[in-house]
């Protein structure tokens, strides 16, 4: 039987997982130094240096609170930022189908520029490319990101230990649910909007308050809260325990995910980052946190604990215990 790839390949779960580190890892072999974090961090003369690439594919490009444009800006500033860098420099390399309306190009540049120059990041090279019609959805964005590490820190998801709290900086699965209810026009949308945003800023402001006592930063992207502590748990082999009250769920995208059979912990979003906090300063990160609107909701929602290695447990609304597992493939049709 002849082995094809397939979406859930890239829905950012167990499956994206084994293509990762199953095909690509180990075919590049030595010429390949990652440690499967959001950015690699590079050793120059004098200078610590952070690097991170991102392709963008959006469905519908445009919805409310943003559109391909702001995600590709945003999300390579996001996963320069939770490496503990300041980010500096982008690249920006377009994919055009032929019929793509230049009024729309033009729409998506002007949104590229407004939030690159909100995240005080410059776009210092790109590149351009124009496939016959029916080669590509319209428009696919790639970004490279640049910037440096000013602070004597190493954020890691090796790092965690037990008591360490678990914050999330936002509504969960906003994102998801906006752009899959404006797409099947299932009305959500004019009531949850998109939390698409840079958040640099906001991260600079919890490293210069907390420092060392984070251990570690992720955006919560593709495979939603559910995925990102799964490989937290795994990569330092704690327990991580959730407590479901906790979790910042805005009413409408609870009753849009439950008629949707769909599961929060594992939707996607664009401006939503979770932390992992030492005890004693877990206060000084919220308040760094509450001082910025993107962040404004950011709450403890676990903390690390003693247990199997590897898992993540939730304690639920009625008082049971639930396993979080790492979903294999995708529960929604690809979004973005």
């Amino acid at each position: 039987m002849t082995r094809t790839v397939v979406l859930d390949h890239g829905a950012g779960g167990g499956m994206s997982q084994e293509l990762i580190s199953g095909t690509i890892a180990l075919i590049l072999g030595d010429t390949y130094i990652g440690e499967m974090e959001d950015s690699a961090l590079l050793e120059l003369p004098g200078r610590r240096i952070a690097v991170t690439t991102d392709s963008f594919v959006v469905e519908p490009l445009f919805f409310d609170g943003g559109d391909i444009g702001k995600i590709a800006v945003a999300g390579t500033v996001n996963d320069l930022a939770v490496s503990g860098a300041r980010p500096l420099y982008l690249t920006l390399a377009v994919v055009l189908e032929e019929g793509f309306p230049l009024a729309d190009f033009e729409r998506i540049l002007h949104s590229v520029r407004d939030t690159a120059a909100g995240a005080g990041v410059r776009i210092v090279a790109g590149d351009t490319k124009v496939v016959r019609r029916g080669e590509a959805d319209g428009i696919f964005l790639n970004t490279t990101g640049v910037g440096i590490l000013e602070r004597p820190l190493r954020l890691s998801s090796r790092s965690l230990r037990t008591g360490d709290q678990v914050i999330v900086t936002g509504y969960l699965g906003d994102h998801s649910i906006h752009l899959l209810s404006q797409r099947e026009g299932l009305g959500f949308e004019h009531r949850v909007r998109s939390d698409c945003a840079a958040l640099n800023h906001v991260v600079a402001d919890v490293l210069d308050a907390c420092g060392e006592d984070v251990r570690c930063i992720r955006d919560v992207t593709r495979g939603g809260l559910g995925t990102v502590l799964n490989e937290f748990a795994q990569a330092s082999t704690t327990a991580i325990q959730l407590s479901q009250t906790a979790l910042p769920i805005r009413p409408e995208t609870a009753m849009a995910a439950d008629m949707l059979g769909v599961d929060v912990l594992y939707l996607a979003n664009e401006g939503n980052l979770c932390l992992v906090v030492s005890p004693d300063r877990t206060e000084a990160a919220l308040k760094a946190l509450h001082s910025h609107a993107e962040s404004a909701h950011a709450a403890v929602v676990g903390s690390v604990v003693e247990g199997q290695p590897g898992t993540v447990r939730m304690t639920t609304q009625d008082g049971r215990e639930r396993t979080v597992d790492l979903l294999y493939g995708a529960q929604l049709p690809r979004l973005c």
